[in-house]
């Protein structure tokens, strides 16, 4: 599976969420699994929008038919926007499916990783933090992906903040000094992204 997380500014917030719901054609396309996205909780004008694609080549195809059709709602909507494709490595929890109806919350993470370190925190990430996150009351369920340039994707649906705040706080720094994330990591940006569900397709 590809995932594609699209990140922007937005300038004009009720055009941006109007020209969100033009989205609602993308169902009819060969290949798509579904998109979701929202507003960051850390920065109220950053949108976060991510779809799933059950490969490149239906992805590729999409793109060069129907995207820039459905695109032009949106056009002046927003600025910096900046698109990230990763491929689907395995499952935060089990059985990762994108749907968004059951989660208010998603929280996503990217990891530039040294690339002598590239193996050791693929593994970390399945048998440190995978268990843990699973194991968080809240937690529904998450992907790890990856991108060429050992760039790595986390992606996980929480219930509530509440939840995924508790998690945070307890589990964080500890999981860190067990998995060495801080030799593997060179870059680590994220956000925590509460979710529109009008942008559910």
């Amino acid at each position: 599976m590809l995932v594609k997380w699209i990140r922007c500014t937005v300038v004009d917030r009720r055009g941006f969420e109007r020209g969100q719901r033009k989205w609602a054609g993308l169902p009819g396309e060969p290949g798509f699994r579904g998109q979701g996205g929202g507003w960051s909780r850390i920065r109220p004008d950053v949108a976060h929008v991510f779809t799933f694609w059950e490969s490149r080549t239906f992805y590729d195809s999409f793109m060069a038919r129907s995207h820039d059709r459905l695109a032009a709602a949106q056009s002046g909507t927003f600025k910096n926007a900046r698109t990230r494709l990763f491929d689907h490595r395995f499952d935060v929890k089990t059985g990762f499916e994108p749907r968004f109806t059951d989660a208010d919350l998603v929280r996503v993470a990217l990891c530039r990783v040294h690339e002598e370190r590239a193996e050791h925190f693929a593994l970390m990430q399945e048998k440190v933090w995978n268990p843990a996150m699973a194991g968080s009351p809240g937690m529904i369920r998450g992907l790890f992906g990856e991108a060429p340039g050992n760039e790595y994707l986390v992606l996980s649906m929480w219930q509530a903040a509440a939840e995924h705040g508790k998690y945070r706080e307890e589990r964080i720094e500890r999981l860190a000094l067990r998995a060495q994330t801080e030799a593997d990591v060179e870059a680590l940006t994220g956000d925590v992204v509460e979710l529109e569900p009008s942008w559910t397709v």
